[in-house]
């Protein structure tokens, strides 16, 4: 049974100011029904999972919490690179994908920075992103131990730890200055997706991508 949809499905009825009866009423059940779908007591079926999506004017995807965004979580060829730009660069096609997430999704990152307005606060999550991507490259580089290592100062041996203790520690700095600083911005799917467009796509999807990749890697379960 999916624990989210009858989460969901109770905040978009309140959401909407509308009581359980009016509900109902519009999707021409009973209102005890309704109240087991929201409570998970039943599973409802397609034919209703399809018109309540139509009533609330959200995804079947959104209403069962496998994606965030209320429309469509999808990757539209608008952010995909021109036909051009593939065929110019190397890599398939999940490379060209990755990056434009990855790409769009810091943005949308540094844009909520911007609006915040901390020199601190755009510091710390500057460093961990860095020495997030500075792991990786490393890691890949060194995949040859003839390529020289000139470039680093840090020990090969113990560089992962280092990096990994770093990103750690800011963290912890943008945990303590959020909580410092009473920081608390109004935010929403839609309220990302009005303002920054195709980047709230994209932040999505990595969303979407990371939690199931923690899903898969931790073992932990919906």
């Amino acid at each position: 049974m999916n624990t989210e949809f009858p989460r969901i499905l109770t905040l978009l009825r309140k959401e909407k100011g509308l009581s359980q009866k009016q509900v109902a009423a519009d999707m021409g059940i009973s209102q005890a029904l309704l109240s087991h779908y929201e409570k998970g007591i039943r599973e409802c079926g397609l034919d209703f999972l399809v018109r309540i999506s139509e009533y609330f004017d959200v995804s079947c995807d959104y209403l069962l919490g496998r994606t965030m965004q209320r429309k469509t979580a999808a990757i539209s060829a608008d952010e995909l690179p021109e036909s051009d730009e593939i065929r110019h660069k190397k890599g398939n096609m999940v490379n060209q994908i990755s990056k434009k997430i990855l790409m769009n999704s810091t943005t949308v990152i540094f844009d909520l920075l911007a609006q915040i307005g901390s020199k601190e606060l755009t510091n710390a999550v500057s460093n961990y992103l860095m020495s997030a991507e500075y792991q990786v490259f490393r890691t890949v580089y060194c995949s040859s131990e003839h390529n020289s290592q000139s470039i680093f100062s840090l020990d090969k041996c113990n560089y992962k730890s280092l990096t990994s203790a770093s990103m750690s520690v800011e963290l912890e700095m943008i945990d303590a200055f959020i909580k410092e600083h009473s920081l608390s911005l109004s935010l929403s799917p839609d309220i990302l997706s009005n303002y920054f467009e195709k980047g709230a796509v994209s932040l999505f999807n990595l969303v979407q991508y990371a939690e199931k990749n923690v899903r898969k890697i931790t073992g932990v379960k919906l």
